[in-house]
């Protein structure tokens, strides 16, 4: 691990001045961060800790939509009855992230602004047409998620909470990689007061509509009508965990057991 300073952000504002100040990395459960870190794949120079901000943690309904907290934990959200009531897809992915030590200690917000393109919240976010908020401004789901480890965030923005409006239906299937939990293939299937919204995790290098799948969902929302869509393999990943042909037939069962979940 190289050097490095370490700062306590006791407000957004706080956090937001040392970022900008510094340049350094904003610190939330730590799970991808101080990984990175320990072998020496990340030298931020300054570490700005969000756990003192009260104002990040929290799950609260809104009316029809639940807003959670960034530095909300995963098992906070799996635990919550409001999501369970409200939105449970969202309690039952978060339930399977990772493992005890890491859904007790990893947060939704860090998980988004490191957008791993095998991460589960992303795959939510998307799917549920979630709004994220900030310390600037607010960014829909379909323009937060940019490439691999990339999203619309700044430099010195400072993701807050996430507003996910409650579906008519929604259910997540994953395909884990059995060593890390993370999907080699996961689906997220909802109705949503616009339309049928099918996100893919893990197949490709991020997140990403599968827009084929959600038009034959449109037209017929059976598990029959998502398993029969052929998926395009030529820009899904393709490694020593699966292939991409393996990949692309895993999101059109996947999606056909969501659906069938769904009812």
């Amino acid at each position: 691990m190289y050097a490095f300073e370490y700062q306590r952000a006791k407000s957004v504002a706080d956090a937001a001045a040392a970022l900008s100040k510094s340049g350094g990395k904003a610190l939330a459960g730590g799970q991808s961060l101080v990984g990175a870190m320990k072998l020496r794949l990340a030298n931020p120079g300054t570490v700005v800790d969000l756990s003192g901000i009260g104002e990040l943690k929290g799950i609260k309904k809104e009316g029809d939509a639940i807003v959670i907290g960034a530095m909300t934990t995963h098992a906070e959200v799996a635990s919550s009855a409001a999501v369970k009531q409200t939105i449970p897809a969202l309690a039952a992915l978060a339930e399977g992230i990772g493992d005890r030590q890491v859904r007790n200690r990893g947060t939704l917000g860090g998980a988004l602004a490191n957008n791993d393109p095998a991460a589960d919240y992303p795959a939510a976010v998307l799917g549920l047409n979630a709004t994220v908020h900030t310390n600037k401004r607010k960014i829909a789901a379909d323009d937060f998620f940019k490439g691999m480890y990339e999203t619309a965030l700044g430099a010195d923005e400072i993701i807050t909470a996430v507003s996910f409006p409650a579906p008519k239906k929604a259910a997540y299937l994953k395909f884990p990689q059995p060593a890390s939990r993370f999907a080699l293939v996961g689906v997220f299937v909802a109705q949503t007061a616009g339309g049928v919204r099918v996100a893919v995790t893990g197949a490709a290098s991020q997140v990403h509509r599968a827009k084929a799948i959600e038009d034959a969902l449109a037209k017929s929302f059976t598990a029959d009508a998502a398993k029969k869509v052929k998926v395009a393999a030529d820009r899904l990943n393709n490694d020593l965990h699966g292939s991409a042909e393996y990949r692309a037939h895993l999101v059109s069962v996947l999606a056909g057991r969501a659906v069938a979940a769904t009812s």
